[in-house]
């Protein structure tokens, strides 16, 4: 393989010089695996016991509302006891649920109300694993390495996020939602198995402090660093403005005649066009320009899905649909790597739960303002307006915050509010 072709390949240097790092990949992946078929298997129990539109939009925000609740005062707790052991309790936790769902669906006994109860539940237990997982790259792998390994991280979350869905539907046909559910509870063995092996990981300098006191350190931070402020507000203008799933349906209906065969290729585009990127992502990650790539590929995101918009014909809206999918993930691995290596090990649990919160917020927001618009104007308006108006924003965003641009040597030492 030819040199330049190495550097531009997705830098697998972290499978091969940390076994630790390799293991919590593997065991990650499977979980993420089984966390895609819950879900699947959740909008498809929840749609056969009420066949209502309501309850269906009840799951997202029995998993949101949790993640946004919980997220804050999680991170705080993460900030002051050992992250490793943190995570391990809450993948047992998270697994005590999947097997109570698993439970209902093979008794079919519990009401929908007790599904989205079980679901919250395991989201609570979500919002508190994710930030302390969120230390773990930056202290396994040498710093010229992290980015590397949140590529890899994202890489196997866009596959999965592909293969996910399509394998439970599968499941569900073959064996039933409580096979499915059971599967995904299987599967955070495969994910306690690959953090298990990780070393005590307490906060490096001084512990948070309790409740709202260690609350308000973390916002005080994100609001005095402008670094790491810039990449979560950018995430906000590409998320809130130009989300363009609840657009989808309509969008098929106007242009392309309702073909259930074009709408099921519309997040098919997005996931192959993000793969791709993680794919090719070598370049990005060596580049040591986080911030710069992160605004390209949000304001890259949002001209996109602008395009998309005007598009009649199906294959070249899939081709920038695909155009969007690698820019996000572009984008992300360039916001995780910011926040990764610009905040100090004492807030990154308080940090990780933040950036998980915009992760939650933002799209859920985002997809309620596309809904919005498309109601007072058409499908086509809102994902056009939107994506020309993230655009604006992360150009804002981006000649506001000049440290944001710098390279990696700029800004690294956190500003201390």
């Amino acid at each position: 393989m030819s040199p330049s072709l190495t550097h531009t390949l997705i830098d697998v240097r972290p499978l091969r010089t940390s076994p630790v790092f390799r293991r919590l990949l593997i065991g990650r992946t499977v979980s993420v695996l089984g966390g895609f078929m819950t879900m699947v298997t959740v909008m498809y129990q929840v749609w056969d016991m009420t066949h209502s539109t309501v309850w269906t939009g009840a799951v997202g925000l029995a998993n949101a509302v949790p993640t946004v609740v919980v997220g804050l005062f999680a991170g705080s707790w993460v900030d002051r006891g050992d992250r490793r052991r943190i995570y391990l309790f809450n993948t047992v936790a998270q697994a005590v649920c999947s097997l109570l769902l698993a439970v209902q669906g093979f008794t079919g006994h519990v009401p929908v109300l007790g599904v989205l109860a079980l679901v919250a539940a395991q989201s609570c237990f979500g919002a508190v694993g994710g930030p302390a997982s969120g230390v773990f790259i930056p202290r396994l792998l040498p710093k010229d390495q992290v980015a590397a390994g949140l590529a890899l991280n994202t890489m196997s979350f866009t596959t999965m996020m592909l293969v996910g869905p399509a394998l439970g539907g599968l499941l569900i046909g073959w064996a039933g939602i409580g096979a499915c559910y059971l599967a995904d509870a299987l599967t955070f063995l495969l994910g306690f198995y690959g953090a298990f092996g990780l070393p005590a990981l307490p906060p490096e300098g001084e512990p948070s402090r309790a409740g709202l006191h260690g609350v308000l350190d973390g916002l005080r931070f994100l609001a005095g660093h402008r670094v790491v402020r810039g990449a979560l507000l950018t995430d906000l203008a590409a998320t809130v403005l130009a989300m363009p799933i609840s657009l989808f349906p309509l969008i098929n209906s106007e242009r392309f005649g309702g073909d259930p065969r074009t709408l099921g290729l519309f997040l098919s585009a997005i996931s192959v066009g993000g793969i791709t990127a993680s794919v090719f992502s070598g370049t990005v990650t060596r580049l040591g320009r986080p911030g710069l790539v992160m605004l390209l590929g949000a304001s890259t995101w949002g001209a996109a899905l602008a395009a998309f918009g005007l598009m009649t014909n199906p294959w070249a809206g899939l081709a920038f649909l695909a155009l969007a999918g690698a820019a996000d993930s572009t984008s992300v691995l360039s916001r995780s790597t910011i926040i990764q290596t610009h905040t100090p090990d004492a807030l990154l649990g308080r940090v990780s739960a933040a950036e998980q919160i915009v992760g939650q917020a933002g799209p859920n927001l985002g997809n309620l303002r596309g809904g919005l618009v498309a109601g007072w104007t058409s499908g086509a308006t809102a994902l056009f307006t939107g994506g020309l108006l993230c655009v604006l924003a992360v150009a804002g965003v981006g000649a506001s915050t000049p440290e944001l641009r710098a390279g990696a040597g700029a800004g690294v030492t956190p500003d201390e509010p």
